[in-house]
């Protein structure tokens, strides 16, 4: 493990330690509550999937009945086909308020043929502008492909298949505040920003290609789940053995996971906010310091 300065960090390390590790997966009717959307989300194959559906009435989403403080969350998920162009699928962890916490996957949907454009980004006591983009190395089309994101107090893991594509290092140290403190829910949702999402905005959604549709299969979370009265402590709740569910507590990037992190941020990295020297030209924020990019 990473040597540790801040004692704040110090001290929740503790309590998810002292609080209960859950192991949850494989049935959205028990994990899920489908939040909007006028039936376009819908859960199938006795809660083993769940689709979401955009037309040009509405989109739809669905959130965690859990909240989480700090786990590894694992989602299968396959991309809406064909010309996708307007269209965005978000799937992240947040919590609420003006100064809450987030930790995003948006996949920006492309004409047939381009790729989708993966977007990443950070947010800390309501403070993001930490954007991350990338290329897939594959179709997210044509089948169901495991997108993940590990949060313990050092660090935050976006991984795609067990690659890991984006590290976020915590840099209280240097004056950066850190997700740590608000427990969050999973969100997805499939929505229209062709005001936006492809080309900045230039292309704009075919709805003569609606319904657009969205899939998810075989949610996991080995995570801490806060109690329903809002505090930090955690609550009981296992459906399976946690005998290693601790691993993610303390996880770090192996020499050989450091290695797939550079293959992809030197291929497939289309965007970094650490390099925008235009978005700041007064100095780079300090975070960037400890989170280079290959």
């Amino acid at each position: 493990m990473a040597s540790l300065n801040s004692v704040s960090v110090v001290l929740v390390v503790s309590l998810v330690i002292s609080c209960f590790i859950i192991a949850l997966g494989g049935n959205f009717y028990q994990d899920f509550a489908i939040t909007w959307g006028d039936g376009r989300a819908k859960i199938l194959n006795n809660g083993e999937l769940l689709t979401l559906s955009l037309d040009k009435t509405s989109g739809s989403g669905f959130q965690s009945k859990n909240e989480y403080l700090f786990g590894k969350i694992d989602m299968q998920l396959k991309l809406v086909p064909g010309n996708s162009a307007g269209t965005v699928t978000a799937y992240y962890l947040s919590s609420q308020g003006s100064t809450h916490d987030e930790i995003d996957f948006e996949f920006l949907g492309n004409l047939s043929g381009d790729p989708y454009i993966l977007h990443t980004n950070v947010f800390s006591q309501g403070k993001g502008n930490r954007e991350q983009q990338f290329y897939l190395w594959f179709d997210p089309t044509a089948d169901f492909h495991t997108y993940s994101i590990l949060w313990n107090p050092q660090r935050i893991i976006f991984s795609v298949d067990g690659t890991p594509i984006r590290e976020f290092k915590n840099a209280e140290s240097l004056g950066v505040a850190y997700p740590k403190n608000q427990p969050m829910r999973i969100y997805s949702s499939l929505w229209n920003a062709d005001d936006w999402a492809t080309r900045g905005g230039l292309v704009k959604t075919d709805w003569n290609q609606a319904p657009f549709t969205a899939s998810y299969r075989n949610f996991n979370a080995n995570a801490c789940v806060s109690s329903s009265s809002g505090s930090s402590s955690c609550t009981p709740s296992s459906t399976s053995s946690s005998s290693s569910t601790k691993s993610w507590l303390n996880e770090e990037l192996d020499s050989t996971s450091q290695e797939r992190l550079k293959w992809v941020q030197k291929n497939y990295m289309i965007y970094n906010y650490c390099s925008d020297s235009k978005r700041f030209g007064q100095g780079f924020p300090p975070e960037c310091g400890i989170n280079p990019a290959a």
